[in-house]
């Protein structure tokens, strides 16, 4: 008996867009992150990249629950001493929308090189228009 080995074929790559208008963080990068990985599909193989792209689209009106939005806290680090930057979510919310999915994603996908490449065929963009049209992305509900 051998083990199935599917071949990962670059063309039966989708394409999908997610709304996050009102979608909870925690729940809509579990969603995210499962279909950069391919686990919703019957070929998935955890060292393998069979997973799709995905394109979301209003990441400012995520929602967050509870106190998070005041007491949750990023930190960067410059490398220097006292480098260390603290801000909230509605800080980031502020400046950059984007990254509040971005990091949730990046902390529920493998750390490693396939975890890497997977990150890089996630899109996040505030507002409700992309640059990803011409692909033809498939509408993916987001989990609630």
């Amino acid at each position: 008996m051998k083990t199935y080995l599917p071949k990962v074929n670059l063309d039966q790559r989708k394409w999908h867009v997610i709304d996050a208008n009102g979608a909870v963080l925690g729940r809509l990068a579990a969603q995210v992150a499962n279909v950069l990985r391919g686990k919703n599909k019957p070929i998935y193989t955890p060292h393998l990249d069979a997973g799709d792209f995905v394109v979301v689209i209003n990441a400012e009106k995520v929602l967050l629950t509870g106190k998070k939005e005041t007491q949750k806290k990023f930190m960067t680090y410059s490398g220097w001493r006292s480098g260390e930057k603290f801000r909230s979510v509605e800080q980031v919310r502020a400046r950059q929308p984007e990254r509040l999915i971005t990091h949730a994603v990046r902390g529920m996908v493998p750390k490693n090189r396939l975890g890497r490449v997977l990150m890089t065929k996630l899109k996040v963009y505030r507002g409700d228009q992309h640059p990803h049209a011409a692909q033809q992305p498939q509408p993916l509900a987001p989990a609630k």
